[in-house]
């Protein structure tokens, strides 16, 4: 599956959330209590990384 973080191009496992594939995310409850993994997805901001799934053709900025 194809998606765009922070600019660049990636291929990535359906069914991953973004944070199981964004190195830099500040992850540290994983379940949408501490706001630590916001991040931009398609415009949207404040999207936990560590609860969206991505799709194909997702564009991802991380802050």
């Amino acid at each position: 599956m194809n998606v765009t973080i922070n600019g660049e191009p990636a291929t990535v496992e359906p069914g991953r959330t973004i944070a199981a594939v964004v190195p830099n995310v500040g992850v540290f409850c994983a379940i949408g209590v501490c706001h630590g993994c916001l991040v931009t997805v398609n415009d949207v901001p404040d999207v936990r990384a560590c609860q969206r799934v991505l799709r194909e053709g997702d564009e991802v900025i991380t802050r």
